[in-house]
């Protein structure tokens, strides 16, 4: 194959210019708010719940853990407070996700990218990182003084205790998520003594590793490179979901404070200065935005100092931004077209056809979910027919099939169950090491919350005459003589 040479520049011209542009350090500044306030109650919750719900405590009886949320993998359960999912109930697992799917599409459709700016879990360890940085290295400016200066014994120590800092929220984190597959107290024990196994120490390290490297370098770059969902979300919005916007026909012209025919755009920059991804929200939309609402603050807080009105970069739909432009357009910089502009705004439409998709969507989920819970098998047999041979012919004449019957018992006390078998007349059922009845039935014994297996044996005498393949179903009979479960199978024997 021969190799393509990229053709050298001539003499006198400029060779290709580069696709990419080097990475530029965002450096947010700290904000207080209401947005900012919320924020940090939304990731204090978060956080919370992540550390503390692997050391709940839910007692479910001998044999079953007694953590409140686990993944068991040696039982190959997951268990919910009262509720246990089993491998072959997945689908519940699959509904939960469908849920939160569908949900975080509504969300969206309502309220933007609330989900990037406030729950996202790349957002909430960022802002932790970036809180721990601040009080290590000051500000804005005092960081990017730091990070400009030559290395020094100062500069050393701050940056060690920052990593250092970050590495424990790190190992924490990675910690926490492993509490979610093991006994909380019994694996931190191991981790620390060192006598937790090679998996553990894997997963630890890679948790913790990623945790390190996401919020502490790659921030915004997550957001805005390697996240799927700022490409998903425009066919979400409308013109009536609510986003981050900033107020163009109240802020323009900018200029200075007290300058004449200029609007209440002051072209200070604070807006950019808090973003955590270091755009320019007077821009308009963009795929960086995240919707966190740190310039709403900032932008208030410049302008209760100047005496202005606030809301210059506010939560607004876009169809009150259109509706608001067109009526200050009339009217000159001033008290007349904030009156106008304002006036022009109508409360946000909630109900229309988007958001009845999506909420038809959720009750049908949901209505499935609870359906097919209420509905679930609490006892399922599972029938396996052997294959080789696929039958045996007795010395006598008669004809053998072997069977290997499961019983799974998902409840957490033990069960008897009387065994038959629906089909031809003359066919004779027996199990190995199975007790009998008072009516000479198989008796299966079932373990709680577990699977019993056994051996069963179903014989055709020499004068039962039958067709090659013949069903027959298996049915398990409560004390009361009850069908408990059942699975049909087929009896196989030589062609007449």
């Amino acid at each position: 194959m021969g190799v393509i040479q990229a053709e050298k520049p001539k003499a006198g011209e400029t060779g290709p210019s580069s696709l990419y542009a080097a990475h530029r350090k965002v450096y947010p500044k700290d904000v207080k708010g209401s947005v900012r306030r919320t924020k940090w109650a939304v990731l204090i919750l978060l956080l919370g719940l992540y550390y503390v719900v692997p050391w709940i405590r839910w007692d479910r009886g001998p044999g079953a853990p007694d953590q409140a949320v686990i993944v068991d993998m040696a039982h190959a359960r997951l268990y919910f407070g009262p509720f246990e999912i089993w491998p072959q109930e997945v689908y519940f697992l699959t509904g939960a996700l469908i849920l939160g799917a569908v949900g975080l599409f509504a969300v969206t459709s309502l309220y933007g990218r609330i989900w990037c700016g406030f729950t996202c879990p790349q957002t909430v360890w960022t802002d932790l990182f970036l809180w721990i940085e601040r009080k290590i290295e000051g500000d804005r400016n005092a960081r990017m003084r730091l990070d400009q200066a030559p290395m020094s014994a100062t500069k050393a120590g701050r940056k060690a205790a920052k990593h250092a800092a970050w590495l424990l929220i790190a190992m924490a984190t990675g910690g926490a998520w492993i509490m979610y597959f093991a006994d909380a107290p019994a694996v931190t024990r191991q981790i620390l003594t060192g006598q937790a196994s090679l998996e553990v120490y894997f997963f630890f390290g890679l948790f913790t590793a990623t945790t390190y490297l996401l919020a502490g370098f790659a921030r915004e770059q997550v957001c805005t490179y390697m996240c799927p969902w700022p490409r998903f979300q425009g066919a979400m919005l409308d013109e009536n979901s609510m986003v981050v916007t900033y107020r163009g026909w109240r802020g323009e012209p900018r200029g200075k404070a007290k300058a004449e025919g200029c609007g209440d755009c002051v072209d200070c920059a604070a807006c950019v200065h808090v973003c955590p991804t270091g755009i320019d929200i007077r821009d308009g939309q963009q795929l960086e935005c995240i919707g966190c609402g740190l310039c709403v603050d900032a932008c208030d807080d410049v302008m209760a100092k100047l005496g202005r009105e606030k809301g210059l970069i506010a939560f607004e739909t876009l169809k009150n931004l259109a509706a608001s432009e067109a009526a200050a357009a009339r009217f000159q910089p001033g008290p007349a077209r904030l009156s106008a502009g304002m006036a022009a705004r109508r409360p946000q439409r909630i109900l229309r056809p988007r958001t009845y998709v999506y909420a038809v969507a959720l009750a049908a989920v949901v209505t499935v979910m609870l359906g097919a819970w209420l509905m679930r098998d609490t006892l399922t047999l599972s029938v396996l027919r052997d294959r080789a041979p696929i039958y045996v012919t007795l010395s006598d004449g008669g004809i053998r099939n072997g069977y290997t019957l499961k019983v799974a018992n998902k409840l957490r006390e033990e069960g008897r169950f009387a065994l038959t078998l629906a089909g031809p007349a003359g066919l004779q059922l027996t199990v190995q090491d199975a007790e009998a009845d008072a009516q000479g039935r198989p008796v299966l014994a079932t373990r709680p919350d577990g699977i019993t297996q056994w051996r069963v044996l179903v014989t055709a005498p020499p004068a039962l005459r039958l067709p090659e393949s013949v069903p027959v179903t298996f049915r398990l009979l409560d004390d009361r003589g009850r069908t408990a479960a059942s699975h049909g199978s087929v009896f196989l024997g030589p062609r007449p």
